[in-house]
């Protein structure tokens, strides 16, 4: 598929998905089921204004979420006792196949709800958005109800950043624009034309997250994209402006180590020729330098980008949904 015909067919704005009512219809007609994840960790602040709008809006006025869930890492605030007061579903990663163990990171809430949710179509929205709306979600559900061979949908918005009690017009999407669209332009050029391959706002089917694995931290979706371009192509995936998204602004030092990850991740998904070097001669070891005068010092992180591998190969996640044992 060529990247001006993809802009033209597979990129929506979701004022084009207005009318909920035909596309609940559109849902019940094709038998779906659709679940929301918000995954989280230390979100007491937000998460209960997003649980509120989503349940009120999207599930009782207009049904067209069959399950709103919060899927915990372990958060040392209220998060989770503030989402299920406002009528969200609570799970702590933690608690979900727990013979697989537990590993840090966004991702694995990611990965951990696949097995948890019942949806057909799991749409996961991040817990920190200060402008949350219902176009959030079914902005990236809409593609995938009224488009079959769609499946896997990205958001994409202008991006102002929350800084210091005011509104940036402007700067979000830093690691975006250095890191991601240079890779992708070099290696995966038609992957360069999805606007925010970062965003944490996304709608996928349940047959596509079950055979692609899952970096538990900041890779996965970077990798998401990867795998799902190299094994259904670019016309499988969607994009949907949802105009805007106000977010808190993280520090550089934060912005380094998710693109640290990012790489590790990445790189994993290169051929063997490529120049960039072979996955088992990377190091894992971040450093950074903190300066306090005229004094340097090195500081270092170990961050390894491990990866969960497809739910579908999951002994309980096969018995779960009643799959032939492989």
């Amino acid at each position: 598929m060529k990247i001006d015909d993809w802009l033209l067919n597979n990129t929506f704005h979701h004022e084009v998905f207005w009318d909920l009512l035909g596309l609940i219809k559109a849902k019940e007609e094709k038998g779906l089921k659709i679940s929301l994840c918000i995954p989280t960790l230390n979100e007491e602040k937000t998460i209960g204004k997003e649980v509120v709008l989503f349940n009120s809006e999207l599930k009782k006025r207009y049904p067209l979420l069959d399950e709103i869930a919060v899927i915990d890492s372990g958060s040392a605030d209220r998060t989770r006792e503030v989402a299920a007061s406002f009528g969200a579903d609570v799970y702590l990663a933690s608690e979900i196949l727990p013979e697989m163990g537990n590993k840090p990171g966004k991702g694995e809430n990611l990965w951990k709800a696949i097995y948890q949710l019942k949806g057909d179509i799991i749409c996961y929205v991040d817990a920190d958005i200060k402008n949350i709306h219902p176009r959030f979600v079914y902005g990236l559900v809409a593609p995938l109800i009224f488009r079959d061979e769609i499946k896997y949908v990205k958001a994409f918005y202008d991006r102002p950043l929350a800084y210091s009690h005011n509104i940036r017009p402007s700067g979000g999407g830093r690691v975006t624009e250095i890191l991601v669209r240079p890779l992708f332009s070099l290696f995966f050029p038609e992957l360069a034309a999805i606007i925010q391959p970062l965003s944490g706002e996304y709608a996928v089917r349940r047959e596509v997250l079950e055979n692609i694995p899952f970096p538990i931290g900041y890779g996965v979706e970077t990798t998401h994209l990867i795998d799902v371009y190299r094994k259904w192509g670019l016309g499988a995936i969607g994009q949907t402006d949802l105009d805007q998204r106000v977010h808190r602004n993280q520090p550089v030092e934060a912005l380094g180590r998710m693109s640290f990850g990012i790489l590790q991740s990445f790189f994993k998904r290169l051929d063997e020729n490529c120049k960039a070097g072979k996955e088992s001669e990377m190091s894992t070891l971040y450093r950074n330098f903190h300066a306090h005068h005229r004094h340097f010092k090195q500081v270092t992180k170990e961050i390894v980008e491990e990866e969960r591998p497809p739910m579908i190969s999951i002994p309980a996640y096969r018995r779960k949904y009643g799959l032939p044992e492989s």
